[in-house]
């Protein structure tokens, strides 16, 4: 692959999906577009820049999608799980009460491992959730991972990756060597197509916003300000969940990390008079505006 294609191919893919290559990830564009360019019948990745050159929409965004694919397993690093199930949902139980409804948004849910996990752990609390409207919102840039994700069927290889057995036998139904969740979970959560780099507004606000292990590939203007918009939509006493390599720190003010929760954070009281989840209450200690 020449210089002129890869620096196309970023810069394409910074617009589009706000993937920031850095100059020596040409192995990777490799990896990942040669193969797709063998499927639609193209000698390489010269020919398919040129296709795309040439206005061929559908094929840009299968050159997005392959590049902005990720790994997903379920309850992945496990940590942000339990602070769901240990320390969010209960504080919410109190907040919430009057209302008797919860949101969570899964930000960039690929093939559904995420969004389906936070389901299981919801339907775990079943007794305890009882009367309540809980809704899960299931977001990426891929139509083609929201697709599978929708159908919910795994490998074999992908439910032995961090799903306790237990759940797997209580929640799954197999089908020769695939496993499909059954029914009940896979309405538990709604699905749709969503670019972060785009407005958001429309999905309204939520309580929990899991938005993990993305941003990374992000550069730092972006990040800033995809944060700022997560803040407009979380409720001023919501829950952020970042994923284990990414902060919010030196990039916004408009969240700040709850103490010894790693990985969550909530909105800045700083930002105006607005409480923070478990103020008051022993369910959740966060740090109070100075």
């Amino acid at each position: 692959m020449n210089i002129s294609d890869y620096e196309f191919l970023r810069k394409l893919l910074k617009e589009r999906s706000g993937l920031d290559l850095s100059a020596d990830k040409q192995y990777l564009v490799e990896s990942r577009l040669i193969p797709l360019a063998r499927k639609a019948g193209l000698a390489g990745i010269a020919d398919l820049v040129q296709r795309m050159k040439s206005g061929a929409e559908g094929l840009t965004w299968e050159v997005v999608e392959a590049m902005t694919t990720n790994e997903t397993f379920f309850f992945r690093d496990k940590i942000p799980f339990d602070h769901l199930r240990d320390t969010i949902l209960p504080a919410l139980l109190q907040q919430r009460a009057n209302r008797r409804t919860i949101r969570i948004w899964s930000a960039a849910s690929s093939t559904g491992q995420e969004p389906y996990s936070i389901a299981m752990c919801l339907k775990e609390k079943a007794q305890m959730l009882s009367g309540w409207r809980v809704e899960i919102v299931a977001t990426d840039l891929s139509q083609e991972v929201l697709e599978k994700s929708k159908a919910g069927i795994y490998s074999q290889f992908e439910v032995q990756r961090g799903l306790p057995i237990q759940l797997l036998v209580k929640y799954f139904t197999q089908t020769g060597e695939l496993w499909q969740l059954n029914a009940d979970i896979r309405g538990m959560v709604q699905h749709r197509q969503l670019n972060l780099l785009q407005d958001f507004s429309h999905l309204g606000r939520f309580d929990v916003i899991f938005c993990r292990n993305v941003l990374i590939y992000f550069d730092q203007e972006a990040k800033a300000n995809i944060f700022e918009r997560l803040a407009k939509v979380l409720e001023p006493d919501g829950t952020l969940m970042l994923g284990a390599a990414e902060s919010v720190v030196g990039i916004t003010d408009a969240f700040r990390p709850c103490p010894e929760k790693r990985g969550l954070y909530q909105p800045n009281p700083a930002r105006g008079s607005r409480p923070m989840i478990g103020a008051g209450s022993p369910a959740l200690k966060v740090v109070a505006a100075r």
